[in-house]
């Protein structure tokens, strides 16, 4: 996606977040939402924490609350399971509509300040970010994924309909596509010089060649070691760990075509954030 297009989107999801906390019936807040250990406003609370630090950091100001989480880990290190509970913690007295506001004025305005980024700046800028540093356009890719995994968590957590939308989804298919190498080497994992194509229809629909070796590129044409086949939905809800790949293989929902081995491992470390 070029930059236009990602701000678009981010802007569309940003909204549609937004309406998703307008509709979410009152009484549904304090239920349990589908990541263990965490009510329904906790991942209100996750959201509204991580995006007052990155408009922060996009700004060149400091992340106060994020540098006082590392301060009190007293030099253990820092990492992004420890601030999401940290965070969230300190959120745990506040009131739904306070979290939704919080994480809505945040969100606006990382909007705002990656839009009055320059080109050069937007390309190659790097943000320090708690799993370590991230280019700017993937550091807005990945909020805006983490917009539509967690949207989804609060809408099944509030018992609303998914929300099957084409351009959140594809964002989320392309930045865990690009994440293949990253995603096999976190568990320790390895693959050298091994290409995989991924071909998605419906929302989130598209097809992508992905290296598993980092900053490696693939060709358009190039002869690929494993095939990733099957529906938009399915993939993503898979690389934001909502859905098992061993069921979305088995339901046929997704296929794998060539080294099966390969696909698998590949299946099974996809994430959609980094």
């Amino acid at each position: 996606m070029d930059r236009d297009a990602l701000l678009g989107a981010a802007r569309h999801e940003r909204d549609a977040l937004g309406r998703t906390v307008q509709y979410m019936p009152p009484e549904r807040w304090l239920d349990e939402s589908p990541i263990e250990g965490w009510l329904v406003k906790d991942v209100m609370a996750h959201l509204a924490a991580s995006e007052v630090a990155v408009a922060a950091l996009i700004g060149d100001e400091e992340a106060t609350e994020l540098e006082e989480f590392r301060k009190a880990l007293d030099g253990q290190p820092v990492t992004v399971d420890g601030w999401n509970a940290w965070s969230v913690e300190r959120r745990a007295d506040e009131a739904p509509v306070a979290l939704a506001l919080e994480w809505g004025r945040a969100a606006d305005l990382v909007l705002t300040r990656a839009a009055a980024s320059g080109d050069d700046e937007w390309r190659g800028r790097e943000i320090s970010w708690v799993a370590g540093d991230i280019r700017l356009r993937y550091l807005v890719q990945a909020r805006v994924a983490e917009w539509w995994v967690h949207g989804e968590d609060l809408r099944e957590g509030g018992a609303l309909p998914p929300r099957l939308e084409h351009w959140p989804i594809f964002v989320v298919n392309d930045l865990a596509t690009r994440l293949i190498p990253y995603s096999l080497s976190l568990a320790g994992q390895s693959f050298p010089g091994k290409a995989v194509r991924v071909s998605l229809q419906g929302v989130g629909e598209g097809t992508w060649l992905a290296s598993t070796d980092a900053g490696r590129e693939v060709p358009d044409g190039s002869v690929v070691d494993a095939d990733i086949i099957g529906r938009g939905h399915a993939y993503a809800s898979v690389a934001g760990g909502r859905a098992d790949a061993d069921v979305c293989l088995y339901e046929g929902l997704l296929n794998l075509g060539g080294d099966v081995e390969l696909g698998q491992a590949v299946l099974h470390t996809l994430r959609s954030f980094p």
